[in-house]
Parts: C-alpha cells; structure tokens; sequence
C-alpha cells in the first residue's frame, strides 16, 4: 500500500453565465458563505463576497497517493468542485488550484519569549 498524504486544496473560479435564478439564490445566500465559513473540508466549503458577485472560492480536505503529488490533489479539488458546482446550477469558470501538502509542510515555531 503506497503512503497517503493530506493535502490543503483552495480552488478559485470566477462566477460566468449565471441565471437570474442562480444570481438571485447566490445573493439570498451569501451570508452563508462569508469569511466565518471558510473551512477545509471533504465536501468543500464554499465562499464568497455578494457584491461584486463575481469570485469564488472553494476550500477541501484531499487525501492520496503521495506519489501522485500536489498536482493530483488540484485536480482531485477542481474536480469536485466542478461537480459541485453544476449540481448547483452555477456557472463558473477560470478554476485554478493552491495545494498545501500538510504532510511536508514546515512549522517553524517561535521560542517562547523571556520575560
């Protein structure tokens, strides 16, 4: 069995070719989908600011072959994330992914300060 790493994916798109529909449930929901939302998740979490209704961003929990790397893991969010999305009804486009392996990711920690 090949080693396993999690990786931290944020998949960014813009808005495109929304309904009235879409537009007028987005906007009816954006609360919802503010900065206090943003998680990393499974399912992916989505967020975005109502005016100008024009960016989003999607933020999900990616498990695989640590072989397959950071490129996969992209794929892997932009994948569901578009799934996601057509569910929805949105339209969207302009999909591009930031991927944070949280297996090889350095913490640097600062000493406690003296008093």
């Amino acid at each position: 069995m090949s080693e396993q790493h999690t990786y931290r994916v944020i998949v960014r798109g813009t808005w495109e070719g929304l309904s009235d529909q879409a537009r007028e449930r987005l906007l009816t929901e954006a609360a919802d989908h503010g900065m206090t939302s943003m998680r990393f998740t499974e399912e992916g979490s989505l967020t975005y600011e109502p005016r100008p209704l024009k960016h989003f961003s999607m933020r999900y929990v990616v498990v695989s072959d640590a072989a397959d790397g950071e490129e996969m893991a992209g794929a892997i969010a932009e994948d569901r994330a578009e799934t996601t999305l057509r569910d929805l009804g949105y339209g969207f486009g302009g999909l591009r992914s930031t991927v944070t392996d949280l297996d090889t990711m350095k913490v640097n920690r600062k000493p406690a300060s003296r008093r």
